[in-house]
């Protein structure tokens, strides 16, 4: 048996700290805690590696992997939780502050990378034999702050002073070759526990070191800026996730990403064949599978490629038959402007090879085509090379052997539009597979309160791993039930009121109505429109100071891309609407605005549980699926949406007397469009001109940005491209009517409560869990590989020998850099 967190702890710690554990400070304790979590599961880690290696496995490749906070979710899933407790209250610690210290591991920015995250935690509560690889981004995307409203970028700095969950695997090193330089991918293997098993699964993150230090002779020399250039050069590979793409620069950076973290991802796992199953390579897909989360990683086709050829001695149609065996590839977006292309120049400056296998690829797809009969139009069109640009999607299409979308909707959309063509050929390649959230972090560890509920009413907690037992209590919910579920989301409410009041410096009340829109700002998911009703509500009471209201707090929180000006306006312009609400002594507090800054996974863990309204307003036809509205079904809130999506199957599956839904269809835009006037609609619509016009008139000011005059533009009188392209002002009014009609029902609580446990109630169909099931099954072709734990007095001590063994070099190797990095801060500090 492995030692009790109580023996692990205070060394862990002491050896973090240098000083006895009652003495540390809490972010020292959440180092040495977390050294202790790992130590507690690396025997099982090891096993559960050899288990997976020697049979099928699936590699899961994502460009995101938004884990958030790591330590609470281990211990909650070991079920140490209450161990951990006792280990800290020893020496006068409290697990509740220590949990706080630890940052959310940037590596991700919105919905790809927190589906990333949940589809590992259900692999490994399921026991199935998958990996996830990625880049370990030095800073991540951005940390972002308000400066009088604007959007400022600032480095997140999450693992200056080290982080515990992710051990370097020096010894597995590959080198990965660009035209212009070699660079040494060092592996970074972060431990993925999951919820009752004894199985703990892999997501191995690569970062970029130079093979050389830096250039000895040069800094003997004098030239100091050259001695480091070209580690810098290096580095600069996986130092920010997205690294701005407006410039020729960007883009090449970004390639270049691309292609490091594949090819030595497939590296590793081509040698990983060889060594369980000799040189044969013909025989590779028979043990492995890629999936390839969106386009970011769709490099790894030609690249597999080159290293069945130019490594193994395969020829063009052996590789080809092995690669299109391999691969299957997830679409994300409906939007086929947002498929990545690539100048084919891009291409030939950074690896040639791979230039002229992608060439290759793309003769050979043409003469294919030819040969089914296809027209020279259609054959341009779906080519994966045209010109001097290379598609991506187009490279996944052909090579993949499934194609998924994410929701229903989404993959009918993508048959019959985005991929359209592609499915006419291969429609047997096509499938469904509706995005989940993993039960255990976004209902049990961020909603105890709720959690306890489920366990009461349900009789045990089974639902954790099997959320579908859930639907049996749908109208099981009696009287004390409904008023227990009230109790719980007002003590939500009042918890997180208090969390932003600290982080915000916003006064909510926690009586109001919690309207909540978190998410990616983007034009499609129309923030705009959000804001928008925000101002016209404001106008409403400042006509008519009597008007009779709810109390309501709009709850946003969103990061726009860096180069993505538009979508920053529209922050600024929920904020200076906020700052206008907030400070109106009219008002009174009846309507607040809040946009919580940064947000990310510990941010939505604050947010989710109180909320609720779930807005999930997408123009219909343009969000693939989302995974916010699953969280916050779990949780109990109401989606006030458009049927776009996964709305359309959280419709489906609680029934329209249980949700909000308003606006065009998909089906219905092609021909209201046909006719549309936006400048009718501004005209012709209650309130809609008022509101428009503060944008430009004054009554908003944009600090002589010029945003506020663009986005009205864009909704009035854009040039370049339609007028309100994502139906903003079209489905104002519809919007306006269902959300008043929604604020008025929330006055009848009991009604109100019966809504959010029907969806909770509902919520299995979105479970991870679900999700993985189907890819596994349908896609992946796995069988679970529970592993077992030694038997034997003898092997129990052999095993925790070596695991200590191991575990005290990569503790020490840990602590040792974590405090040099902390050591050098202080000194400079």
């Amino acid at each position: 048996m492995p030692l009790d967190l109580t023996q692990t702890v205070a060394p862990a710690v002491r050896a973090t700290s240098g000083r006895p554990a009652k003495l540390s400070t809490p972010y020292e304790v959440w180092q040495g805690l977390s050294l202790a979590v790992v130590e507690r599961v690396a025997g099982r880690w090891e096993r559960t590696q050899q288990a997976y290696t020697a049979g099928r496995m699936e590699h899961y490749f994502s460009a995101e992997f938004l884990m958030g906070r790591a330590l609470l979710n281990n211990l909650s899933n070991l079920g140490l939780v209450d161990e951990a407790k006792g280990a800290l209250n020893a020496f006068g610690q409290d697990l509740s502050t220590v949990l706080e210290q630890e940052p959310d591991a940037a590596l991700g920015n919105g919905g790809l990378g927190r589906l990333a995250a949940c589809f590992l935690d259900s692999c490994a509560t399921l026991d199935l034999p998958v990996a996830g690889y990625g880049i370990l981004y030095r800073y991540g995307l951005f940390k972002q702050l308000f400066d009088n409203g604007f959007q400022t970028e600032h480095p997140d700095s999450w693992m200056e002073e080290g982080y515990p969950f992710i051990i370097r695997r020096e010894q597995e090193q590959r080198r990965v070759t660009f035209a212009d330089m070699d660079v040494r991918a060092v592996p970074y293997d972060m431990p993925i526990t999951g919820y009752g098993t004894q199985n703990v699964n892999t997501l191995r993150l690569w970062k970029a070191e130079p093979i050389e230090e830096f250039d000895y002779d040069a800094f003997n020399s004098q030239r100091f800026t050259d001695a480091i250039t070209e580690r810098e050069r290096v580095m600069d590979i996986s130092r920010v996730l997205y690294p701005n793409d407006t410039t020729f620069e960007g883009k090449v950076l970004r390639v270049r990403q691309q292609y490091f973290f594949v090819s030595a991802s497939l590296q590793a796992i081509v040698d990983t064949y060889v060594a369980k199953h000799g040189g044969d390579l013909t025989g590779f897909a028979e043990f492995n599978a890629v999936q390839l989360n969106d386009t970011h990683p769709v490099l790894a086709i030609p690249e597999l490629m080159r290293l069945l050829m130019d490594q193994h001695g395969l020829g063009w149609e052996e590789a080809w038959t092995v690669v299109s065996k391999t691969f299957a590839y997830t679409n994300h977006t409906v939007l086929s402007e947002a498929l990545e292309k690539w100048e084919m120049t891009i291409f030939d400056r950074l690896f040639p090879r791979i230039a002229e296998i992608v060439r290759e690829i793309d003769r050979r797809f043409r003469l294919d085509m030819a040969e089914r009969g296809l027209d020279q139009g259609t054959i341009e069109y779906m080519a994966p090379v045209s010109g001097n640009t290379v598609r991506m999607a187009w490279i996944a299409c052909y090579a993949a052997y499934s194609i998924n979308g994410v929701a229903a909707l989404h993959t009918e959309i993508i048959k019959r539009e985005t991929l359209g063509e592609w499915h006419a050929i291969w429609p047997e390649k096509f499938n469904n597979k509706t995005n989940g959230v993993t039960p255990r972090r976004w209902l049990k560890q961020c909603n105890p309160r709720l959690s306890d509920l489920l366990d009461e009413v349900t009789g045990s907690d089974a639902w954790v791993t099997d959320l579908s037992v859930l639907s049996d209590y749908a109208d099981k919910a009696d009287d004390r039930v409904l008023e227990k579920l009230a109790e719980i989301k007002t003590a939500n409410k009042q918890d997180f009121a208090a969390w932003i009041l600290e982080r915000e410096g916003v006064e909510i009340d926690p009586e109001a109505i919690f309207d909540v829109q978190i998410k990616r700002l983007h034009e499609y998911k129309r923030q705009l429109l959000n804001a928008l009703y925000v101002l016209d509500l404001y106008f409403r009471l400042k006509d008519d100071p009597a008007l009779e209201v709810p109390k309501r707090v709009f709850i946003f929180g969103a990061k726009a891309a860096p180069g993505y000006y538009r979508a920053k306006g529209i922050i600024k312009l929920i904020n200076t609407i906020g700052e206008l609400v907030n400070n109106d002594e009219d008002i009174d507090g009846r309507i607040k605005v809040v946009f919580v800054h940064n947000y990310n996974v510990s941010p939505a863990e604050h947010i989710i549980p109180a909320a609720d309204v779930s807005e999930q307003i997408s123009t219909a036809g343009k969000e693939a699926s989302g995974t916010s509205n699953m969280k916050f079904m779990m949780n109990g809130a109401l989606t006030l949406g458009t049927l776009d999506g996964a709305n359309v199957e959280i419709l489906d599956s609680v029934g329209e007397e249980n949700a909000y839904i308003f606006g065009a269809t998909e089906d219905e835009l092609p021909a209201l469009r046909a006719t549309y006037s936006p400048v009718h609609v501004y005209e012709t619509v209650p309130g809609l001109k008022r509101v428009l016009d503060a944008l430009t008139d004054g009554t908003l000011d944009d600090n002589g940005s010029g945003w506020f005059h663009d986005l009205r533009w864009s909704l009035l009188n854009a040039s370049h491209e339609p007028a309100d392209v994502y139906y903003v002002l079209g489905d104002f009014a519809a919007y306006r009517e269902t959300k008043d009609q929604m604020a008025l029902d929330y006055a009848d609580q009991k009604s109100w409560q019966k809504k959010a446990w029907v969806n909770i109630a509902e919520s299995g169909r979105f479970s991870s869990d679900r999700t993985i099931r189907d890819y596994a099954d349908e896609v992946w072709k796995l069988e679970a590989t529970p592993i077992s734990l030694p038997e034997t007095a003898g092997e129990k001590a052999a095993e925790a020998a070596e695991a200590a063994k191991e575990t005290a070099k990569e503790a020490v190797a840990a602590v040792g850099e974590a405090v040099a990095k902390a050591t050098g801060k202080r000194a400079k500090a």
